[in-house]
């Protein structure tokens, strides 16, 4: 008998996702916005299985949990939130609940537990072993979860970043274009990584392709292949991305930054579905979704002519704009404590945490670097840190000092370099140099927001030149 599923939650658009997923899967889905409808609809009839988020317009889930046990104690309910609170879990689980899921939701996910649910009737909720069973397992929930998506980087929980996963739940069911615009480091990849695993395209290849640092003669041979002879140096056949990716998702990052000839070429594979190798003549079925990445608009990009604009409406079936680290400040200590748990089995130490002044530091500071930055910056301080916590001074001069050149002048002005009593500190004129040299650039990158392109015009060094500075940087 197909099962029923009521879903009580305030949320409009992961309702109307949900019940869609759902029925997709054979089951039968009301969909109600509140506490009070959700009860009425209870009342008036039979459901397996409930899905009620915890935070509701007029009610709080965990009443509305008491009064649906209180009528149909063998109802499964499941709990949604947003909250990753435990002690929520085991309030919800104590009284009746089945499982908690968190937000943002991957509707896989969600299947899974009401199979499960469904699967093993005998594991009433009146059975306390059951109950401590899953409440033990809630602790690691969240952590399990978050590492579900990707192995890099975890979800996070700020406001924003839940909107994001929002509408990745709504496109990676698709065959949609997407653009991801965002700053260096905001994990474009990763969330190009998510809509791929999230798709039905999850078991074919994923291949990405950074089209900054490739030259304007090695991008055709990068993206179709080429042929024996097509050039010098083409000693032989060699498959393009297209061709690895044939079937799953390819991911073109800085796509902005592609010639023209280049844009030409990938817009008539996009509308024909067909290639050639450079050189070649055989024509080549391919079955390729693209996601592509920006950190500058591509409808300015066409506007002034560096961009294709039918190519342009091509990608822009759906966009995703991923807030800089900045933006989100909510996320960061989730992000410190990830890192950190990661640094610790990758360099086998056990480093238990911060000190207070870094955490304070880390919600103060910029990021201009974003995630990757603040990564970075995690696993050299744990690298530099024996035991205990993690202190001020194994952090970047960046991070502890706002105006290093400030703070420089300001100890040089209490030294009178003419007086025979001064005493004059060791300077380092090779780290001062460094040090200018990075400030300098990163200046220029936050005058033109990130654009490494605009930002190497500015320095009048050569792109290539700005990434390997920018990767020494991050590195020291």
């Amino acid at each position: 008998m197909t099962k029923r599923i009521l879903i009580i939650d305030d949320d409009f658009d992961m309702c109307a996702l949900l019940s869609r997923f759902l029925n997709k899967k054979g089951y039968i889905t009301e969909v109600a916005h509140n506490g009070s409808k959700g009860l009425a609809k209870f009342n008036e009839f039979h459901f397996d299985i409930v899905l009620c988020d915890f935070r509701l317009g007029d009610k709080d889930g965990k009443d509305v949990l008491v009064k649906i046990k209180e009528a149909k104690p063998k109802t499964i309910v499941i709990i949604i939130t947003g909250y990753s609170d435990i002690k929520v879990a085991v309030d919800v689980i104590k009284i009746g609940a089945f499982d908690y899921i968190t937000k943002p939701l991957i509707p896989d996910e969600v299947v899974n537990v009401i199979e499960k649910a469904l699967s093993n009737p005998a594991a009433e909720q009146n059975s306390s072993s059951s109950k401590a069973a899953t409440v033990a397992s809630v602790a690691n929930k969240k952590r399990k979860y978050e590492l579900s998506l990707n192995n890099e980087y975890l979800v996070g929980q700020d406001g924003e970043t839940a909107r994001i996963y929002r509408q990745i739940e709504i496109v990676a069911p698709t065959n949609y274009s997407v653009i991801l615009y965002g700053e260096s480091g905001t994990g474009k990849e990763v969330i190009a990584k998510t809509i791929h695993e999230a798709s039905a395209r999850k078991g074919k290849p994923f291949i990405a392709m950074d089209c900054g640092t490739l030259s304007k003669e090695l991008s055709g041979s990068e993206l179709f292949g080429h042929v024996k002879g097509a050039f010098t140096g083409a000693i032989t056949d060699k498959e393009g991305h297209f061709e690895l990716a044939n079937g799953g998702t390819l991911f073109l990052d800085e796509v902005s930054n592609l010639p023209k000839d280049v844009q030409a070429s990938l817009l008539r594979v996009i509308q024909e579905r067909k290639y050639k190798r450079v050189g070649g003549t055989k024509e080549m079925d391919v079955d390729v979704r693209i996601i592509v990445a920006s950190n500058e608009n591509l409808q300015e990009a066409y506007r002034r002519g560096k961009f294709r604009e039918d190519l342009y409406h091509r990608f822009n079936e759906f966009s995703i704009n991923l807030p800089a680290l900045r933006n989100r400040k909510g996320d960061i200590p989730l992000f410190a404590e990830f890192f950190l748990d990661r640094t610790n089995a990758e360099l086998q130490k056990n480093i238990e945490g911060y000190e207070e002044d870094v955490e304070e530091m880390f919600l103060n500071y910029a990021w201009p670097g974003n995630l990757r930055e603040f990564r970075n910056v995690v696993r050299r301080a744990v690298l530099l840190t024996s035991s205990g916590k993690i202190n001020s001074k194994v952090l970047p001069w960046e991070i502890t000092q706002s105006s290093p050149h400030s703070a420089f002048a300001a100890n040089a002005s209490h030294h009178s370099f003419g007086s025979p009593t001064s005493t004059i500190k060791e300077v380092d004129l090779k780290d001062a140099a460094a040090k200018a040299e990075y400030e300098a650039i990163m200046n220029v990158l936050k005058e033109v927001n990130y654009n490494k392109t605009k930002a190497a015009e500015i320095l009048k060094i050569d792109r290539k030149t700005l990434y390997n500075k920018i990767k020494i940087y991050e590195s020291l």
